[in-house]
């Protein structure tokens, strides 16, 4: 029996400091991951900008080919929308906030059932032999300690995902030229 106390004592205190520990990690965090594409500005912007395009080269529409997604919202422009629902990658939505012509696109992405959002953004610049594009990904954990420890975990997470996806909108731009 007093094992058990002892257990039990110890799985509280563990808590106790795990939770303690929480509340002094970071509540953001910042995903960034960069190629460089053998194209003009304006060839690689148009896959960006036009969130229907993104299904030829975003990881997540080819990991779940019955996803269902939606369109509102004027087309490649400020207030463009696109919404999913997916059984393997979640729901969620995604909306067009600014853009730079050729140079930057930026966006909020929010998934309901977490209640959680962040801002994206890609720029291009024009740089020696190409494009460099830079994809990124922001966001605030709040104060709850278990998504601050989640937050810690977000580059890896998502860092792959950009990788590819990044891979992929090369290879789309640069069979297009």
């Amino acid at each position: 029996m007093a094992w058990l106390k002892k257990t039990l004592v110890t799985i509280i205190v563990l808590i106790f400091v795990l939770t303690g520990i929480g509340f002094l990690l970071p509540s953001d965090y910042h995903v960034e991951r960069k190629i460089m594409i053998n194209a003009a500005a304006e060839d690689i912007y148009p896959n960006v900008v036009n969130l229907k395009a993104w299904p030829q080269w975003a990881v997540w529409f080819m990991r779940d080919p019955a996803m269902q997604v939606s369109f509102s919202g004027p087309d490649r422009a400020i207030g463009m929308q696109t919404a999913w629902l997916s059984e393997t990658q979640g729901d969620g939505e995604m909306e067009i906030t600014g853009l730079q012509h050729n140079r930057a696109m930026t966006y909020r992405l929010y998934f309901p059932e977490y209640e959680m959002g962040s801002t994206g953004e890609f720029t291009l610049e024009s740089v020696e032999g190409g494009t460099l594009v830079t994809w990124s990904d922001s966001g605030d954990m709040g104060m709850n300690p278990v998504n601050r420890y989640m937050g810690l975990m977000m580059d890896g997470m998502i860092g792959p995902d950009f990788e590819l996806g990044l891979e992929n909108l090369k290879t789309v731009v640069e069979n297009q030229s």
